[in-house]
């Protein structure tokens, strides 16, 4: 849709991201930065880098949506055509205390954590370039789209002497194994979205320009609104996917069990059964 259904982005308290909400139901998160992890002016578009400004921005977005009872997905995306995020400012991180940068990182994994447990699909819509802390921000979405030839991923946080301390070494590591996690982050290298597609961590490749990948995100996710998807049963699979591989596999089942016995009692359960039996779609209320 031409109109991006409505969608109308408005800057957050910092001004380091811009939200909006479409017609439909989708909350946009928008990074939007320049080098030094400040607000972007005029034309300005951003690397997007962040710093506690920005994740407290983020972390603001991420509640709003949450608690909005009309947002049943979250798109997190980059502003302009080159960046999804080029991570941490390192200008920042050379002006502040090694304390304020622990603090810094904490607040940045409490962060990421909340977007992981909002039980509302987020979608990481790549425009660009995701590296070290943005693709840190990515890897904390349920799925993952890249712009075709729009940039290149990696964690090269070894070239500054440190880690990719965001979550960075742990959820990079779980999505595409120790092996090779470890190699790109001792290494430093860049891949390409094409070799991120082959790991597993992208979930699709879209080609198009910054204007058209947006739109056809917003598209894609809108399968996941209402009447077209139980989004109840959507953030149920979303916490068995998420907490069931950190606890024993007998304890998964019976957290997969307690999940779908609380979706038996909704309201949408008997609508999706009913529909199958009658041969009709399914009109879904999110009860």
């Amino acid at each position: 849709m031409s109109d991006l259904y409505g969608l109308v982005l408005e800057p957050m308290n910092n001004r380091l991201v811009n939200y909006g909400v479409t017609e439909n139901g989708i909350a946009v998160i928008e990074l939007a930065s320049n080098s030094a992890g400040g607000p972007l002016e005029g034309d300005e578009m951003g690397p997007n880098c962040y710093t506690h400004e920005m994740m407290s921005d983020i972390d603001d977005a991420i509640i709003k949506a949450r608690f909005d009872d009309s947002v049943t997905v979250i798109v997190l995306t980059g502003n302009g055509a080159k960046f999804f995020s080029a991570g941490a400012s390192i200008r920042m991180l050379n002006s502040v205390t090694p304390g304020f940068k622990y603090n810094f990182c904490l607040h940045a994994n409490e962060t990421l954590s909340r977007l992981e447990q909002t039980p509302k699909l987020v979608i990481a819509a790549l425009n660009g370039h995701a590296v070290g802390g943005g693709l840190e921000i990515a890897m904390a979405a349920d799925i993952r789209i890249a712009r075709k030839n729009a940039g290149k991923m990696g964690l090269p946080e070894i070239n500054l002497g440190v880690l990719a301390g965001t979550g960075g070494t742990a959820r990079l590591t779980r999505l595409i194994g120790k092996a090779k996690a470890m190699e790109f982050m001792v290494t430093g290298e860049l891949f390409s979205f094409e070799d991120g597609l082959e790991m597993n961590l992208l979930n699709h490749i879209w080609e198009g320009d910054a204007s058209d990948f947006r739109r056809d995100v917003l598209d894609w996710a809108s399968q996941f609104t209402l009447p077209n998807k139980a989004v109840k049963a959507v953030g149920n699979i979303k916490r068995s996917c998420q907490t069931g591989p950190e606890i024993p596999f007998e304890y998964h089942l019976a957290l997969e069990r307690e999940l779908q016995s609380a979706l038996f009692s909704s309201s949408d359960a008997k609508e999706g059964i009913a529909a199958y039996v009658e041969k009709r779609v399914a009109n879904f209320t999110g009860q």
